[in-house]
């Protein structure tokens, strides 16, 4: 008898087939009337499922978690530059994280540095919405951002 020939069949003659094929029996679906069970070799089965989960892991793509750091005194153009990577990362299905440092006497004015973020934001707001807000961390004033 094979797991693939259907029938109802008694538990204990399905064992018996099981165990004549030298394979086991296994329970579908349990809650249905009858319930459902087949006879499959267990390592086999295993073994089949993991590399299928192998395969689907290969297949997908992390979205990792992109940073871009600037210093508070950055130029127009640089942040420009900077802003047309972030919308590269975005497009790319990364999220992203903008890094804010403060040197020196700068962290005396950490509202500029918030300024700066809203800022940034309002550039980005029809390609990202704000996924974490504003966090002070040591010298850094950090964002996360990610595709709409």
């Amino acid at each position: 008898m094979d797991g693939d020939q259907l029938g109802v069949m008694s538990l204990s003659n399905a064992l018996k087939a099981a165990e004549d094929a030298g394979v086991d029996l296994i329970e579908i679906s349990p809650n249905s009337n009858p319930p459902v069970a087949k006879i499959v070799d267990w390592g086999k089965y295993q073994y089949q499922k993991m590399k299928e989960q192998q395969k689907n892991r290969k297949h997908a793509k992390a979205a990792e978690l992109k940073q871009m750091r600037m210093g508070l005194k950055i130029g127009s153009n640089d942040l420009e530059i900077k802003l047309r990577k972030i919308r590269e990362f975005l497009c790319g299905g990364h999220k992203v994280k903008i890094l804010i440092f403060f040197r020196g006497r700068e962290m005396a004015h950490q509202e500029l540095g918030y300024e700066m973020i809203k800022r940034i934001i309002a550039q980005l707001e029809e390609d990202a919405v704000v996924e974490q807000t504003p966090q002070m961390a040591g010298r850094n004033l950090s964002i996360v951002i990610r595709s709409k």
